[in-house]
């Protein structure tokens, strides 16, 4: 089932799964090292406390380092709070990415 939340004033397309209301977002950025950040199991361990589910990773087949990841959010403002944490700058040193280059896209109706 398809709905929709505002937050901020703007109203982003959500889907309902198992009773729980998720935003689709993707994020892209570039990396250091592409094989690493595909092998990395730093993103369940930084995403899966706050809920983010079904996970997809993408590479750009043109350019080694950039990357992308898509997932479903349950709460948009948990996930904000959490990627201006030390420990989302951790996760992604670990991971290589670099942080200056990403930007997050939300789903939204037209």
């Amino acid at each position: 089932m398809l709905l929709y939340r505002g937050h901020r004033g703007r109203f982003y397309l959500s889907r309902e799964t198992s009773g729980a209301i998720t935003t689709t977002i993707m994020g892209y950025h570039n990396v250091k090292d592409q094989k690493h950040w595909l092998a990395s199991p730093m993103r369940e361990k930084f995403f899966g406390p706050l809920g983010v589910t079904k996970t997809r990773t993408f590479i750009d087949p043109q350019n080694p380092a950039r990357v992308a990841i898509m997932m479903d959010v349950p709460d948009m403002a948990a996930f904000q709070k959490a990627m201006q944490s030390p420990a989302a700058a951790e996760a992604m040193k670990h991971d290589g990415v670099l942080a200056d280059t990403l930007v997050v896209l939300v789903e939204t109706k037209p």
